[in-house]
């Protein structure tokens, strides 16, 4: 009879337990570490390039940032010497970056940075927001008065203003995008933000660069709106900086850095001018025609 008791109780145990489990949420196992600061869910039935028209390339970016769902967010993550995930450190702003430094994932350029990176072989987007969205290796630019029509999966969505880009994500098609987003959270699909903040997007070339680059030198560098040190600035380099050049003209004579010079150039990239001051060479570009 003790037998017979003990076994309905090992039974009932045991349902138990199993509901519990149930009730609990996902299996250990779909959590890829998330106790130890390292990961969230990975479930990426959402998480793929959803029209068609996308190179394979980009593709294949969208599939390699996919791959990264549940990740944590961490501040600075991503930066490493290589693509790939890397610890971050605390913003000093937002308190939910507190623990940034244990949480071993990407920032939101740190994310697109290895999905491109995975796609290409090559470290073709190292850098921050701004640089990846102003980078040399683009085949087209979006404006956010376009909306969605013109995009396809793999384009990078920017947010912020041309002095300050400090978002950007990697758009999947159908309205929804990939992002690492902000402290406390992991990489997750969103709704394609198209409004508020919203700059534009940029399409990716894996290619040679083509045209004519130069290259900037100093810190802080402005970039313009026109030729002339007055007119709204658009975007500052923070340092040594590879940039495309379409064409020069005298305009208005500065002097900076001991240096006195007419001579602007145009940098079709940033839809803006510069001072042939900043740029290495001589004051006028002998490789640059006019304007």
């Amino acid at each position: 009879m003790s037998a017979t008791i003990n076994a309905k109780l090992r039974s009932a145990f045991t349902t138990l337990a199993c509901l519990l489990l149930l009730l609990a949420g996902p299996p250990l196992a779909a959590w890829a570490g998330a106790a130890d600061g390292r990961a969230g869910p990975r479930d990426t039935g959402d998480c793929a390039p959803l029209t068609t028209g996308a190179s394979a390339t980009a593709e294949s970016a969208v599939r390699a940032a996919c791959g990264q769902l549940g990740v944590w967010y961490t501040w600075g993550g991503g930066h490493g010497p290589d693509p790939g995930a890397t610890y971050g450190h605390p913003d000093g702003v937002d308190p939910a970056s507190d623990h940034d430094n244990e949480r071993l994932g990407f920032d939101c350029s740190g994310l697109v940075r290895y999905a491109y990176a995975q796609a290409t072989g090559t470290d073709l987007l190292n850098g921050d927001a701004g640089q990846q969205f102003y980078t040399l290796h683009a085949a087209e630019r979006f404006t956010p008065g376009q909306g969605s029509a013109p995009l396809l999966p793999g384009d990078l969505l920017a947010y912020g203003s041309s002095d300050n880009l400090h978002h950007i994500a990697i758009y999947l098609g159908a309205g929804k995008m990939v992002e690492a987003r902000q402290s406390g959270t992991h990489i997750m699909v969103s709704d394609a933000r198209l409004d508020g903040d919203y700059f534009g997007a940029v399409r990716i070339n894996p290619g040679p660069v083509t045209g004519i680059t130069e290259q900037t030198w100093s810190t802080g560098v402005w970039t313009h709106v026109q030729p002339s040190a007055d007119s709204p600035r658009v975007y500052a380099f923070p340092d040594a900086t590879t940039v495309r050049v379409s064409c020069q003209e005298h305009a208005q004579s500065i002097t900076a850095e001991g240096i006195t010079n007419d001579a602007w150039s145009f940098l079709p990239d940033y839809q803006a001018w510069i001072s042939n001051i900043y740029l290495q060479g001589p004051a006028w570009l002998d490789s640059v025609p006019t304007c």
